[in-house]
């Protein structure tokens, strides 16, 4: 599952993917003081007069749908009609108006970016700093075949300095004590020490948080910085090489890279991975434009004393983006800068990635929460604290989730209440309706495959859609807004392990229980359709869309099974003729072959 010690697995070449920022350059000579310098992703183009095109029109059409739809001349008016059929029309005209609306800001936010994004000039490390390369584990939720992988690969992390690799135990297990003796690693645990097991806060129990804060508050004076990935994630031999250079910036707090799946198998894996395109390799470089890209805990380097001077990691379910908003909001008390960060497009680490749709709507619902999260108690701050180019590459990518989440539950309220009820916001020609509406997706749609080029991926085939990572993100949106409901009623969120090491959660039919619940309300809106009359085409059109999206998972996963269960079969079968020599009877052969029962 995981890269082998020449880079490689399987034909993905993963040493290729580890320079694509380009070879390490030596610091300008002539300049007083290092800082990072940036390669333009769109200046790089010999053909960009397509690019400037579609970020010019997609946005532009857009905003025309939106205001075509909305023009008080286009208002629904009924003379006569009851207070709550116009309180319903209201309410569509509204909800069409906000989705045109996020569709626009969506548009305009990766129009942005294609615009901005860039690379980082990779330079040499300062040769001897001190670096600490830490990685957790929990007993019991990630095998420890899985963690010998990962120390194994950073023991051969190349440093020209002092360099230790930590193991951070959660649990103070033996086996984990006799594998850190076995390939020299040093092993820290929490467990039993009161201050460091606190119910919230820094040193909050059971969290990765508070795991690393322990070990900041015990051993991070030691250090220069800390490299660090997630148990699932091998780091490659230049990995250090490779990230922490930039930090001969003094202004530098943190150093990120793209996380990709080595366990490139499953199709909720595949599509998994093509999901998270936009983000690592636009978004994340359109932050370098800022000098604040987001921080992502599953492989990165920190400056401690910048760490240090934000309290630690932050107490969240995502720790790595909050404290990125943290540390991004200070300012080096050497220089009176603002903390800076880079994303390298560089692959440094391969790690493992949901293999089931359990383990992946768990990962969405953590993802979103921690967004919530930071909008609700950390972002007021901003503008108080973030210049204004940080402001709006965080406001854009905070917004993604809530507004993903609010358009599903409006894009569903507008089908229920004009199946239903024959609520109409506004009164438009179809056709010219239709028209808008096509071009201005297919021209974000084309926007998003012209950023293709840019992929990150070693796994994806070159030239390939990502329409796997669309529909991803598409049936996302369910899961985005029951996450969203539970952060504004502030129930409880926590952190949850992801099963790794081929522990993938098993699926059933509960799994889909959102899912089913959004089909049902869909199937029965369209039947109302039906018996009163209420046949507007796009509206029926919208509520069968949002029908298939809704289905989709529960298709997917019960297709797969009919494979899996025709697979084993085929097995047992093959292994009959092999039985029968062996003088084993047929119940037996079936039951003992791979597969069977």
């Amino acid at each position: 599952m995981l890269p082998d010690s020449d880079g490689t697995r399987r034909g993905y070449d993963y040493d290729a993917y580890s320079r694509l920022a380009g070879p390490l350059t030596g610091p300008d000579p002539d300049r007083a003081a290092y800082t990072v310098e940036y390669r333009s992703l769109l200046a790089r183009e010999p053909r960009r007069i397509r690019a400037v095109l579609l970020m010019t029109l997609a946005p532009a059409l857009s905003a025309v749908l939106l205001a075509y739809l909305v023009w008080p001349g286009h208002w629904t008016r009924r003379e006569g009609a009851p207070g709550w059929l116009v309180a319903c029309d209201t309410v569509m005209l509204v909800s069409i108006g906000l989705i045109c609306l996020f569709m626009l800001v969506n548009v305009v936010s990766i129009a942005h970016a294609t615009l901005v994004a860039r690379d980082p000039v990779p330079v040499p490390p300062e040769p001897g700093t001190r670096v600490a390369f830490l990685t957790t584990y929990v007993p019991g939720k990630e095998p420890l075949s899985m963690v010998r992988a990962t120390l194994e690969g950073a023991v051969r992390v190349r440093h020209r300095g002092v360099l230790d690799v930590w193991l951070l135990d959660e649990g103070d297990d033996e086996r984990a004590r006799a594998l850190c003796a076995e390939l020299g690693v040093r092993h820290f645990t929490r467990k039993g020490v009161p201050e460091w097991n606190r119910p919230s806060g820094a040193h909050k129990a059971g969290t990765k948080h508070g795991n690393y804060n322990a070990w900041l508050a015990l051993h991070g004076g030691a250090y220069d910085y800390f490299a660090s990935v997630d148990t699932d994630h091998v780091p490659l031999p230049n990995f250090l090489e490779r990230m922490l250079g930039y930090f001969r910036d003094p202004d530098v707090a943190f150093v990120v890279g793209p996380q990709v799946y080595g366990n490139y198998d499953s199709a909720v894996t595949k599509a998994a991975e093509s999901q998270q395109f936009l983000f690592h390799a636009l978004i994340q470089r359109a932050g370098n434009r800022y000098r604040a890209p987001m921080f992502v805990g599953t492989n990165n380097v920190v400056r401690i004393s910048a760490l240090l001077q934000a309290g630690g990691l932050y107490d969240s379910v995502t720790e790595d983006m909050a404290t990125g908003f943290e540390l991004h909001r200070r300012r080096n008390p050497a220089t009176g800068r603002h903390w800076r960060s880079v994303y390298t497009p560089d692959v440094l680490a391969v790690g493992e990635g949901p293999a089931s749709w359990t383990d992946f709507f768990t990962q969405q619902i953590r993802w979103s929460r921690g967004t919530y999260e930071t909008l609700l108690k950390q972002f007021w701050k901003a503008p108080f604290s973030l210049p204004p180019g940080r402001l709006l590459n965080y406001a854009l990518m905070l917004v993604y989730y809530p507004m993903t989440a609010v358009n599903w539950l409006l894009g569903v309220l507008s089908c229920v209440l004009h199946l239903w009820f024959g609520a109409s916001g506004t009164q438009v020609s179809t056709s010219v309706w239709l028209m808008l509406y096509s071009d201005a997706a297919a021209l974000q749609i084309g926007l998003y495959l012209w950023n293709r080029r840019h992929n990150v991926s070693p796994h994806e085939p070159e030239g390939s859609g990502g329409v796997a990572g669309m529909a991803m993100s598409a049936l996302s949106a369910p899961v985005y807004l029951r996450s969203l409901t539970s952060a504004v009623l502030r129930t409880s969120g926590r952190f949850v392990v992801t099963p790794k090491g081929g522990r993938a959660s098993p699926d059933r039919l509960l799994t889909f229980r959102v899912h089913l619940g959004w089909a049902a309300v869909l199937t029965a809106s369209l039947l109302a359709s039906v018996h009163f009359g209420h046949t507007h085409a796009a509206m029926r059109t919208w509520a069968v869309l949002a029908l298939a999206v809704s289905l989709a998972p529960v298709a997917v996963w019960a297709w797969s099974a009919v494979r899996e269960r025709r697979a084993a079969t085929g097995r047992a079968m093959a292994a009959l003729p092999a039985a029968a020599e062996h003088g084993e009877d047929a119940d037996t052969a079936l039951a003992t072959a791979p597969g069977g029962n």
